[in-house]
């Protein structure tokens, strides 16, 4: 693993350095959702990659969903989840390590109703779209 590597839509850049130098007090809301910094290692380079997703706990954890606001292919976040999926979130001031785990069948139903339920919006990605959205479990490690 090699270090962290900026984004490079300048706007996410600014959001997840905004969000961590000050612990969620700037940038802990997108657009008046509340959200989290997800931490992934890049499945082909291998650096650290940092993105802002929608705040969705469950349980003991979090609820990740690969919508990339409906567009037809998976967002790298999610590609390089499944790759390495030893993830950090941090939620605030917060940062914890996780587990992700792709969740399908019945399980995927119920947590996408939970996902839809704290983000409205990810059902008319799901309109949007061909492609199933995922939905990820993070669980604490």
């Amino acid at each position: 693993m090699t270090g962290y590597e900026a984004s490079p839509h300048d706007w996410v850049a600014d959001h997840v350095d905004r969000y961590e130098r000050t612990g969620g007090r700037d940038g802990g809301e997108f657009n008046g959702v509340p959200c989290v910094i997800l931490t992934t290692t890049g499945r082909k380079s291998g650096k650290i990659r940092k993105t802002p997703l929608v705040r969705v706990p469950h349980g003991d954890g979090y609820l990740a969903v690969a919508s990339m606001g409906g567009q037809p292919k998976h967002p790298v976040w999610y590609l390089n989840l499944v790759a390495d999926p030893d993830v950090v979130v941090q939620d605030g001031a917060d940062r914890r390590r996780y587990r992700a785990r792709v969740v399908e069948g019945p399980e995927r139903d119920e947590l996408w109703a939970v996902a839809v339920a704290a983000y409205g919006d990810y059902a008319d990605y799901q309109k949007r779209c061909e492609r199933r959205i995922p939905v990820v479990a993070l669980d604490p490690v």
